[in-house]
């Protein structure tokens, strides 16, 4: 492998020791084409320099990277899914091949696998990921990335040439290993895990692990579980003010799919919303709508609740109860902040952002304005009425619900008016990653192995990110 001084490797959960992973083998796959490759966060961890067989070796058939881990962990957690607590869960597909520092802000990173074998945890499944599983996370963190939400960042993605039998999707259908980039795999029920098996110490060394590599600014005292609680509060709030601004629903926010550094990961059956609608559903056997749009941020405080129930025997409740009570002021706050970034706008009085982002989805629960053509039509305010006019949904934009959101708009300034002219919105229409889209990329690719739409789509998404510059 090329030398490079930005690549910086950084094993850490080594140091926790046995009890938290297990060391295991990577499956070996038959073939090995690559479909997917993230060369921009790639280039920017010093491993853009990998030759095409450099990429596989390290990604499909799992070889360390120099000075990494010299087998893959599968991690062990508990957690609650659907409320029901399980302790039989675990890494079952899916291994920590690697840690490394970010060289532009120094945060550790993890390279984590999806569908890439057996392990301990497998529970009977094949350890595998079928192929369209893998081109929907891609996008979907892609999406999610561009739109400025904290999320895992699609590494690698190749097709491993195994048939396999889902009852989700017609089978045999194709295989991949995903590979993911991320600031944390360690998750609430990580936690749980050790909570529930009356582990203290696990505990203990758990929290010291994760505020010494992710939080170090809490420092070292007698409150640290408690400020430990409270910026994963806070971080998880933010998370789920991005989701409802990009209108996106993870559709399995079980306390094993959180994890401490508020980002979003593991993407399964999302999907992001046609039109305003807090009943949406995105897994089909949600049937009770428990992770419905609406719901996620009430679900994501009650997991919090789960993980603070987890801390207990490191801090009493009183002393936890503070950083859950604050969840509903950092979320609030967090919504107005985000829903203006991507409306592009300046923010003013807290009163005037609070009516402004009522009216806002007043009118889009109202009128069935489609919610990304919405935000391109009015990014910018009021500078852009005459583009969003005469736009194929400008005869939406009428009625008292528009005329109060319409007020309410005069008085905001285009925080970047220079983006109104840039080539995102010279466009007819806005880019998304609405189901018909994902349906219209897969049917092409299973019918005659064509990624031409694929393809199409990551660059739409990516003059999306060059837009917005969030990263």
């Amino acid at each position: 492998m090329p030398a490079s001084p930005h690549y910086q490797p950084a094993p850490r959960y080594n140091a926790l020791g046995p009890d938290h992973a297990d060391a295991v083998e990577p499956a070996r796959f038959p073939t090995r084409v690559l479909r997917y490759r993230n060369q921009r966060w790639a280039a920017r961890v010093g491993l853009g320099d990998l030759d095409a067989s450099e990429w596989e070796a390290h990604f499909a058939r799992f070889e360390p990277l120099p000075g990494n881990f010299d087998r893959p962990l599968a991690l062990r957690y508990h957690g609650h899914q659907f409320m029901v607590y399980n302790p039989n869960l675990g890494d079952g597909r899916a291994f920590l091949h690697a840690q490394l520092r970010d060289p532009a802000d120094g945060r550790l990173l993890d390279l984590g696998t999806k569908g890439s074998g057996r392990t301990p945890w497998s529970r009977g499944g094949d350890g595998r990921l079928t192929l369209k599983g893998g081109v929907r996370e891609v996008l979907a963190s892609e999406m999610l990335e561009a739109l400025g939400v904290d999320t895992s960042k699609a590494w690698s993605l190749f097709e491993t040439g195994e048939p396999l039998q889902r009852n989700d999707e017609p089978s045999p259908t194709r295989s991949a290993v995903l590979v993911r980039l991320s600031h944390s795999h360690i998750r609430f029920g990580t936690f749980q895990r050790h909570a529930y098996h009356g582990d203290v110490k696990a505990l203990r060394d758990l929290l010291d692990h994760a505020v010494e590599n992710y939080f170090p600014e809490i420092g070292d005292d007698a409150g640290r579980p408690a400020a430990f609680l409270r910026e994963v509060c806070r971080r998880s709030a933010r998370l789920c003010a991005s989701w409802f601004v990009a209108g996106f629903v993870h559709g399995v926010l079980n306390t094993d799919n959180m994890n401490i550094t508020g980002e979003s990961f593991d993407y399964g059956p999302w999907r992001f919303l046609p039109t305003f609608d807090p009943s949406f559903v995105a897994a089909y056997f949600d049937h009770g709508g428990l992770y419905a749009f609406g719901r996620q941020s009430g679900v994501v405080l009650w997991n919090l609740e789960r993980l603070a129930d987890a801390l207990r025997p490191l801090a009493p409740a009183a002393d936890l109860a503070p950083a859950l009570e604050a969840f509903e002021t950092h979320f609030q706050a967090a919504l107005r902040e985000r829903f203006l970034r991507r409306m592009g706008l300046e923010s003013r009085a807290f009163d005037e952002d609070a009516a402004l982002f009522e009216s806002c989805y007043r009118f889009l629960g109202e009128s069935g304005a489609g919610l990304d053509r919405f935000f391109f039509d009015w990014h910018g305010g009021r500078a852009s009425e005459g583009r969003a006019r005469s736009g194929e949904a400008g005869p939406r934009y009428a009625g008292a619900a528009f005329e109060a959101f319409r007020k309410a708009l005069g008085a905001y300034a285009p925080s970047h008016p220079e983006r109104l002219e840039g080539e995102y919105f010279s466009r007819p229409g806005p880019c998304t990653l609405l189901l018909d889209d994902i349906e219209a990329i897969w049917d092409t690719i299973a019918g005659r192995d064509d990624w031409l739409r694929f393809k199409e789509k990551l660059r739409e998404i990516e003059e999306l990110r060059a837009a917005f510059a969030y990263y």
